[in-house]
């Protein structure tokens, strides 16, 4: 046996060959490499080769393309010109047309952030241009002949229906947005729930909500949110449900699984979402007058300007300036129950005493008149005249479903109520 340091003559010549395929397609050749051992030196029987080979022609790409598409958006101080440019549109009659001509007003009036589609030749030629019109149309402008031609195709709206599930983490509307729940469909949730939950001072982390709710799409897109159609929020452990169950034929209501309304006579606060600053006390020091009082209501810190609504259906009974309170709002209820909504900035328009409004209404706006430090909202609610702690008192509940109804309510939101079970399993299936 030869020793394994020795090497015959043959296996010196063995090469490794490594080929590689050149990426330049205008090459079309292969480029064989010789490498020869490191440790060995090169003799005249061993030779690194180079070696051309022709590749066979790449296939024929099937058809040409002779036309292109081009997106692009409305910008803030556009121009056609500048529009075409961006399309690459060269082409001087299309100009011409989309700057003066009636049918294509539409797009000089487009909004920013609309889309426009343009179709060119590859010479740049306008071959048709596409866009949705601000009241949602579809706008086609063609090529026909030596001219242009314009036509409308109405917009197709349809409802799809929506679900997001969420979590608190910090507050309501972080954990909504975080979900990707619409601010509309946020404020109803809000509502719905504020009878029963106290999103000022109840929530917790951890808290988990579920939304079913409408989406309206135009021509694909969405464009406003719609009614919620069923919802549940588990706050501290305890699930509240609520369905939307229409019971006259001009509207309808929110109500539990039992029938029973979830539309509280009163609202929890007359602010969507703000922080408690200073609650309802016997004994405060006041921070202008710089001795201690009574503090009988709740100061609501939310920024200059905030609206505030109405926590009951009632009738005005005050409208301007009073004393401490500054620019003040009061408001009666059902003979026994007032409201007050103190430090205003201003009030809403065309308020008046006498006037009758409806729970939820915008009476004025946040402000910080009167013997006030900063911007806040001072809520009173009185009982037969005699101030009591808003976020204590027993609210009197609204109407449950009348007998009447109840075999209709229970056919309307049994799928409602189901799929809410649904994804109630489907959620904990996914955390588990």
């Amino acid at each position: 046996m030869l020793p394994q340091n020795t090497l015959s003559h043959a296996h010196k010549m063995k090469l490794r060959w490594f080929v590689t395929l050149s990426t330049l397609p205008l090459l079309g050749v292969v480029t064989a490499f010789g490498i020869m051992p490191q440790a060995d030196t090169i003799t005249r029987e061993q030779k690194s080769v180079i070696e051309d080979i022709v590749l066979p022609s790449a296939p024929a790409i099937a058809g040409n393309a002779t036309t292109f598409w081009r997106n692009e958006r409305i910008q803030r101080g556009d121009t056609i010109a500048e529009l075409l440019r961006r399309l690459n549109v060269e082409d001087q009659p299309a100009s011409d047309y989309l700057r003066k001509n009636k049918a294509a007003e539409g797009l000089r009036q487009l909004a920013v952030g609309k889309d426009v589609q343009a179709e060119t030749d590859a010479n740049g030629a306008l071959l048709a241009l596409r866009y949705q019109g601000n009241d949602a149309n579809q706008i086609i402008i063609e090529k026909t002949g030596n001219d242009f031609k314009a036509r409308t195709l109405p917009a197709i709206t349809e409802q799809r229906i929506q679900v997001r599930t969420g979590e608190i983490k910090t507050n309501l509307f972080a954990a909504t947005d975080e979900a990707g729940l619409p601010d509309p469909a946020a404020n109803q949730l809000a509502d719905i729930f504020g009878g029963d939950i106290d999103f000022h001072r109840d929530l917790r982390k951890g808290d988990k909500f579920t939304v079913i709710y409408e989406m309206t799409y135009i021509n694909g897109e969405p464009t406003r949110t719609g009614r919620i159609l069923s919802a549940e929020f588990i706050n501290h452990s305890n699930a509240y449900r609520a369905a939307y169950f229409q019971n006259t034929e001009s509207g309808g209501n929110y109500y539990s699984p039992d029938g029973k309304s979830m539309r509280k006579a009163f609202l929890r606060s007359p602010l969507e979402f703000s922080r408690v600053s200073s609650g309802f006390s016997m004994s405060r020091f006041h921070p202008i007058l710089n001795k201690w009082r009574s503090h009988k209501g709740v100061d609501y810190a939310a920024p200059m300007g905030t609206k505030v609504k109405v926590t009951c259906d009632g009738i005005v009974a005050f409208v301007g300036k009073q004393n401490g309170y500054g620019n003040v709002v009061m408001v009666n209820h059902q003979g026994r129950y007032t409201t007050v909504y103190g430090h205003l900035s201003r009030f809403a328009g065309g308020l008046r005493s006498g006037q009758h409004v409806g729970q939820g209404q915008i009476i004025g706006y946040v402000g910080m008149t009167g013997l006030a430090t900063g911007p806040h909202l001072h809520y009173e609610f009185r009982i037969n005249g005699i101030q009591r702690d808003p976020l204590k008192v027993a609210l009197p509940d609204g109407k449950p479903i009348s007998e009447a109804q109840k075999a209709a309510f229970a056919d309307a939101t049994a799928n409602l109520y189901g799929q809410l079970d649904m994804l109630r399993n489907t959620r904990v299936a996914k955390l588990d």
